[in-house]
């Protein structure tokens, strides 16, 4: 997903390497408590991230990418990641909510 002037509106991307594996050494990390937890893998919501890049080098899966720098086999993740709070919008927490009992139709497959 991009933003009007052409830029991502996803900061930080988590992709394919997480999913069935969901480390969660990310959620520790994060100050502001924006990345979600789905049923396969975890979910950074764009709105409430800060980009403060703690997240992406505590990855024991090298799953996190800021936006810039995805690597081509996984950039169906950005827009994976943007549409999966289509519905979930920005709920202001993840702990709040706990496990979304749900991933992104691509990833539920």
């Amino acid at each position: 997903m991009t933003t009007e002037s052409g830029g991502s509106d996803v900061p930080y991307v988590i992709t394919s390497s997480c999913v069935d594996v969901m480390d969660k050494s990310c959620v520790e990390e994060c100050p502001v408590d924006c990345i979600y937890e789905g049923d396969r893998m975890m979910y950074i919501q764009p709105d409430e991230c800060v980009e403060c890049g703690r997240c992406e080098p505590v990855c024991p899966e090298v799953s996190i990418f800021h936006h810039e720098d995805l690597p081509d086999g996984v950039r169906q993740f950005e827009r994976i990641n943007s549409e999966f709070f289509a519905g979930l919008g920005s709920p202001g927490g993840a702990r709040k909510i706990g496990r979304t009992g749900a991933d992104h139709p691509d990833v539920d497959s």
